[in-house]
């Protein structure tokens, strides 16, 4: 098999964009008798002619018309990985807070497309509570944050909207006790919003597990000792939604925000910004739960 020389094809390219050995050498920073010994090598290795020298001036042939729109991508395909794979630009940290409840699935595939792209840059991922997150955003300790929340403040654009669906264990029946017992972490935004849906339907419950531990509350819903409320698609594989048929009151909307995308940020943020909006959209929710 034969291999193209990227050095052959930049000079080819140089006579080509500047009409001429001469001042190409001079782009290259070459001298004339190397510009065209790596023409004729090039000519050699492909057994074509790819400059018409019978006139004045360097004409391409045929073959060379043909061959420099390769010769054009593969450059810049070089050149495009040795700035990305060295260019100091791309080096660095950017701090990104997710709230718990939708790290997965989305994220973890934001994290790879993103490490593929900028492999120098890293990206600091913190989990936590909205109301935590907006804090430490306020005060310039996170770059970006996404949000659980009922309304969009200033400086920020919704990603998606989903709907809290009751959890409980597969198969299981915690959701027809009564009172209802309920798991939920003490900071969680939708815990107030649970509570007071169950008050309006008058639906008498207790608070089971109290704690701040989000594996202390999926280990007490799969063993059916309460049940739990999570977004739509969000839930982790050993919980199900439960089809209660009207039992449980509906719960309502919560949107997904983001907040630090700004307008003149940078390449790389811009682009960290991009794949979270794509991983959030619905098309890609119903994607990732099929993964």
């Amino acid at each position: 098999m034969r291999n193209l020389d990227l050095t052959t094809l930049r000079s080819f390219v140089a006579v080509a964009d500047s009409g001429g050995v001469t001042r190409a050498a001079g782009f290259l920073h070459l001298t004339q008798s190397a510009v065209s010994m790596q023409l004729k090598r090039l000519e050699d290795m492909l057994g074509l002619d790819l400059l018409d020298r019978s006139g004045r001036t360097i004409a391409l042939t045929a073959s060379g018309e043909q061959l420099l729109a390769y010769a054009r991508r593969m450059v810049a395909l070089n050149d495009e990985v040795i700035t990305r794979l060295t260019d100091h630009a791309f080096e660095g940290e950017i701090t990104l807070g997710v709230p718990h409840d939708v790290v997965y699935p989305a994220i973890p595939q934001v994290l790879k497309q993103f490490h593929a792209a900028y492999p120098r840059m890293r990206i600091q991922l913190e989990a936590s509570y909205t109301r935590t997150l907006k804090e430490q955003f306020d005060r310039g300790a996170r770059d970006l944050i996404l949000t659980t929340e009922k309304h969009l403040d200033a400086g920020g654009e919704t990603l998606a909207e989903k709907r809290l669906v009751w959890l409980g264990a597969p198969g299981g029946a915690a959701w027809r006790q009564r009172p209802l017992q309920l798991a939920f972490c003490r900071f969680c935004t939708f815990r107030p919003e649970v509570t007071a849906a169950l008050d309006r339907e008058g639906i008498a419950w207790e608070m089971a597990v109290d704690t701040e531990s989000d594996r202390t509350i999926e280990a007490a819903v799969s063993a059916d000792l309460a049940v739990n409320a999570m977004l739509e698609g969000t839930q982790p594989a050993h919980l199900e939604p439960i089809d209660h048929d009207g039992a449980l009151p509906a719960l309502p909307v919560q949107m997904v925000n983001l907040y630090g995308a700004r307008s003149d940020a940078d390449e790389v943020t811009g682009t960290l910004c991009t794949l979270l909006r794509s991983a959030f959209a619905p098309q890609s929710a119903q994607r990732l739960r099929a993964i």
